[in-house]
């Protein structure tokens, strides 16, 4: 097995699950199975031949032996492959990994940075940053004070007339006001947030910016490790800044200044991550821990698996860990495989969603992905409840039952445990919505492609509704958003996965869904219009999460589609093609491509967007566009 193999990092993270395999198929042609992680990468770069590269022997030499598993606290190749080559040389030359590096000449540094990340080192150019404002423009609005809103507060993802500031009639009038193309980048996962009249956002190469909404310029930017996977959280009380990282590190920035006031890696697991953003409520930050080792498992002779997920609950002023809510068991050795390798399970069920806290029950909910290993237990698919201040679990209700499932069951291979999936993560943060009753109901949409709605008291179901046939890359993504008693699904359901599934047709729910919280009956369903034409890496449906103002829900499409729906009706009110070539404030060119992870913000009058997501197939981009509505 190469070492290539094993850094198949496309493959996992909260888009990957076995799809329901129905009698009528999507595509005429019969499904595919992808052959490497390479597959499903999308880039608009020259990229390096791993086989050729003259930095593997150089890795394989003087690295693999603590970054192949050998020290558990190193980072695996899985996620080097997806940090910048220049902070890989800085590392090796002064950074954490510098009396390593000081055995390789400069040459050799660029080389195995080359070999690692697949870029040529000499096709890398970060541009200068951004202007910096000047004057009045590089002032904050401290009367601006960040209401409690999207991730990190509520994830409702609803943003009130009073901050939003655009009536549903004004949309049609939206008109690109600016864009900026994030530097070396192929992807943008973090979403922006808008705060002391500033707009803060994190990108692919670890930089943090803080931007002047109406111009562009820039008030600070702090470059960090690795790249920014969640929103920016806005803590008003304390002018601090929260997020994650891809290695799994949180961390504090003085909002003002930028200056990082703290940092802390949630889990000593080397292939640990940060996929949902961290959530703030009563004096605490709830974080949830997710990771990248289902993709080791893809490699045979790779002794899956030992990771566990979990919410951690820190002080937010000090990073400080308080208490921690595991959801698998501890993994115990569970036999071999057919080649011979050690099994360790229960593993995995990893946390990608932001945690929900409900202040009035003392509460944080959350959702849990696939166990990574035999064998399965009732920690996978399933909703937990716990104590906001002691992580006491209070309840939970698994929705899918016997789900063990990693790569090795995508690349057909004997690492794939006897369950075989189906891998139906809950990759949404839950809701709490009221009811008519004055009681109130969790509404969880997973990537099955239903929605349950469930007592928050006792855990039990009280509805479900499917809105799609799910899949490997179906059902339901990144986060849902509501208005009053609707809630607002968008559902990916991919045709062709590449993993050999294959979906019924006739339940096929790419688009947008509106339901009842109370009762889960639909109330309009607008499927996403098919605009690809067979183009590679283009699909029409709904990965990224949704945002509701008054009036209106704001979506954006893999096809690269940016729309606003009618909360009423479903009607598309306005539409934008963020794929199309556009000028930056500093006088390049961006464009976007598939609209995944993060959805819109919306504040006094202007909608910020990302759009390019350049892995799991997809369009790849690096666009960040800001609309506002002509006068």
């Amino acid at each position: 097995m190469t070492l290539s193999f094993r850094r198949i990092a496309a493959l996992c993270l909260p888009l990957l699950a076995a799809g329901a395999i129905g009698s009528s198929l999507l595509n005429a042609a019969p499904p595919q199975r992808i052959k490497s992680h390479e597959d499903l990468q999308v880039y608009d770069t020259p990229r390096i031949d791993p086989a050729t590269a003259p930095g593997r022997p150089l890795f394989e030499q003087h690295c693999a032996m603590c970054h192949m598993g050998g020290v558990p606290k190193a980072p695996s190749p899985a996620f080097l492959a997806m940090v910048a080559p220049d902070s890989i040389v800085q590392s090796l030359t002064d950074g954490i990994m510098r009396a390593q590096g000081a055995m390789l000449t400069a040459q050799q540094k660029i080389e195995v940075a080359e070999y690692l990340t697949r870029t040529p080192f000499a096709s890398y150019q970060r541009p200068a940053p951004p202007k910096q404002c000047t004057g009045d423009a590089a002032q904050m609005d401290m009367a601006d004070v960040p209401a409690p809103i999207g991730w990190g507060h509520d994830n409702r993802r609803f943003v009130p007339a009073a901050v939003a500031q655009l009536p549903a009639a004004d949309i049609p009038k939206l008109k690109l006001k600016w864009s900026f193309a994030y530097p070396a980048s192929n992807r943008a996962r973090s979403q922006p947030t808008l705060a002391w009249g500033t707009l803060f956002v994190g990108s692919q190469d670890g930089t943090v910016y803080a931007f002047d909404p109406d111009t562009g310029c820039t008030r600070w930017t702090n470059r960090l490790s690795a790249e920014v996977r969640t929103a920016i959280v806005a803590d008003a009380e304390n002018k601090r800044l929260y997020f994650g990282d891809l290695l799994g590190k949180v961390h504090a920035l003085d909002a003002m200044t930028g200056k990082e006031l703290w940092a802390g890696r949630m889990s000593d697991h080397a292939d640990s991550t940060i996929t949902g953003t961290p959530t703030l409520g009563g004096g605490l930050l709830y974080v949830p821990v997710s990771s990248l080792e289902v993709v080791q498992a893809g490699d045979p002779a790779y002794a899956c698996c030992t990771f566990r997920g979990s919410v951690v609950a820190l002080d937010p002023a000090t990073g400080r860990e308080v208490w921690r809510a595991w959801t698998a068991g501890e993994p115990k050795p569970f036999g071999k495989t057919a080649s011979g390798t050690q099994i360790l399970g229960p593993s995995g069920s990893p946390v990608w969603n932001s945690p929900t806290y409900d202040p009035a029950a003392g509460r944080v909910y959350f959702g849990s992905g696939e166990n990574y290993s035999s064998p399965a237990d009732l920690s996978s698919d399933a909703i937990f409840a716990v104590d906001a201040r002691t992580g006491k679990e209070l309840w939970r209700r698994q929705l899918t039952p016997k789900d063990a499932w990693n790569v090795g069951c995508m690349v057909g291979n004997d690492s794939c445990p006897v369950e075989n999936g189906p891998d139906y993560d809950f990759a949404a943060s839950v809701l709490v919505m009221p009811t008519p009753s004055g009681g109130k109901m969790i509404v969880a949409g997973q990537k099955s492609g239903q929605v349950t709605g469930i007592d928050p008291e006792t855990g039990k179901v009280a509805w479900q509704t499917r809105v799609g046939h799910g899949g490997t890359q179906g059902g339901v993504h990144f986060g849902m958003a509501a208005e009053g008693s609707t809630v607002f699904v968008p559902v990916n359901d991919m045709a062709e996965t590449y993993d050999a599934r294959v979906y019924d047709a006739k339940i096929r729910g790419a688009g947008i869904h509106a339901l009842d919280a109370a009762t889960g009956k639909e109330r309009w369903f607008t499927r996403a219009p098919d605009k690809c034409k067979g183009a590679k890496f283009c699909d029409p449906g709904i990965s990224a999460a949704a945002t509701a103002i008054p009036g209106a829900v704001f979506a954006g499409h893999l096809d690269g589609m940016f729309r606003a729906y009618d909360s009423k009706t479903g009607r598309v009110i306005w539409q934008f093609d963020t794929t199309q070539p556009m000028t930056t404030i500093d006088g390049k060119t961006t464009k976007g491509g598939s609209m995944s992870g993060p959805g819109a913000a919306v504040w006094k009058g202007k909608v910020f967007v990302n759009s390019g997501y350049g892995m799991y197939s997809h369009m790849a981009g690096n666009a960040l566009m800001v609309f506002e509505a002509a006068k």
